[in-house]
């Protein structure tokens, strides 16, 4: 029998994009998907779009949260599916058929994961992520820079926490490590999952997203190897624009 799937998607004031995302959850060929959607009691006409759908998605909430996690937790702990995965507003899976597609990769996987394809906010691809998906995953690979997106996840929702809210920017990078570190089987499906929308609150917030960021490194992978790492996280930066900056002359 395939695995129910628990897609879901956060939104607050995003009425430009939240029907884009939900139709491309919605217009998925996987049977056995449930759709719950948490909206932060949004004031710009968001939850009126969200509304034109009434009947196709498992659960809506709408009230005020504490924070772009604590209603990512508060979608984790209504979720009955196997597995779960985050669409955020703005974000979108890669093709209708893409959810059938990454579990036709392995059966029961605890995680399954992919690459992501940017856009801009004109809804104009940008390429592959920087950070290109690792071939094998585990909980260390993320030492020299966040490589898998959490809209590229799915995870069983077994071992899937609540999302620590003590971090504003950066919860879901100590989420996804924690996972991995519980994880016994982690299947990279070879195809892109996510299209993911550039400019959240990390990068509008970046150098608070990046301190943080080191905390969560440091936390895990420990001091010293973390000043070390970083030494060839600013060495790969580098090297990427300058690559980038010669491409576009």
């Amino acid at each position: 029998m395939q695995p129910k799937l628990s897609v879901i998607t956060i939104v607050y004031n995003n009425v430009k994009d939240i029907e884009r995302t939900m139709l491309s959850v919605l217009g998925q060929s996987y049977p056995n998907l449930e759709y719950i959607i948490i909206d932060g009691a949004s004031k710009d006409g968001t939850l009126e779009r969200i509304e034109l759908y009434r009947g196709k998605f498992a659960k809506l909430v709408s009230e005020p949260d504490k924070g772009i996690y604590d209603a990512m937790n508060k979608g984790l702990a209504l979720a009955t599916g196997e597995y779960v995965l985050f669409m955020n507003s703005g974000d979108e899976l890669y093709d209708a058929e893409t959810v059938s597609d990454v579990f036709d990769t392995a059966n029961s996987a605890d995680i399954y994961y992919g690459e992501t394809e940017m856009f801009d906010s004109e809804w104009k691809s940008l390429g592959q992520r920087r950070h290109c998906a690792p071939e094998i995953f585990n909980w260390r690979s993320f030492r020299y820079g966040m490589n898998i997106s959490h809209q590229a996840i799915y995870v069983k929702r077994s071992l899937a926490k609540p999302f620590d809210i003590s971090y504003k920017y950066s919860a879901d990078i100590d989420w996804i490590i924690k996972i991995a570190k519980t994880a016994s089987s982690i299947v990279n499906t070879h195809r892109y999952v996510a299209k993911y929308l550039v400019g959240g609150i990390s990068k509008k917030k970046q150098l608070a997203s990046l301190k943080e960021r080191f905390r969560i490194f440091t936390k895990y992978y420990g001091l010293v190897p973390n000043l070390i790492n970083h030494v060839f996280i600013a060495i790969n930066l580098a090297q990427y624009f300058i690559r980038h900056r010669r491409t576009n002359d």
